[in-house]
């Protein structure tokens, strides 16, 4: 198991080193996102996380009682995970690099520990999850990191 300091670790630090030794043309291995416009999807979810922007919730109960079972436990994202929310299309890069977009994901990640860390009892509302606490927007994110990573090869 994991421990919850490592996974917030992994987010601020690992992740991005990680990152870093993909080249920006690599080809996904699913999914139809380049490496740039995953990283502003990251960005986008990160969003949600931190509360900065707001998604209703799109799942009934029963689903989302299934849907934090998984959150939970330690099993990974599928490859070509369906999400409602997304377009079928990916959307065109916001930044104009990937630099940029990777640097604003950075930024995001601030605010969303920021946030948390002046109201610790904080609990946001995950569209396909309910509302989640800092621990579990840590599993959530955690787990969306490194399947995206495992998207563009790293395991």
């Amino acid at each position: 198991m994991i421990y919850l300091e490592d996974k917030w670790e992994f987010i601020e630090t690992t992740f991005f080193e990680q990152l870093a030794t993909i080249p920006p043309d690599t080809k996904p291995l699913w999914g139809k996102m380049n490496l740039h416009q995953m990283v502003e999807h990251l960005s986008e979810y990160v969003q949600i996380a931190s509360g900065r922007v707001r998604e209703f919730i799109v799942v009934s109960e029963e689903q989302m009682e299934k849907n934090l079972a998984f959150l939970e436990s330690e099993k990974p994202f599928k490859e070509n995970t369906p999400n409602s929310l997304m377009p079928t299309t990916p959307r065109e890069p916001y930044f104009a690099t990937l630099d940029l977009a990777i640097q604003d994901l950075k930024d995001e990640l601030a605010y969303f520990f920021w946030a948390y860390d002046v109201t610790p009892y904080l609990a946001i509302d995950n569209p396909f999850f309910g509302p989640l606490d800092i621990e579990q927007q840590i599993q959530l994110l955690y787990k969306h990191f490194k399947h995206h990573l495992r998207q563009f090869g790293i395991n």
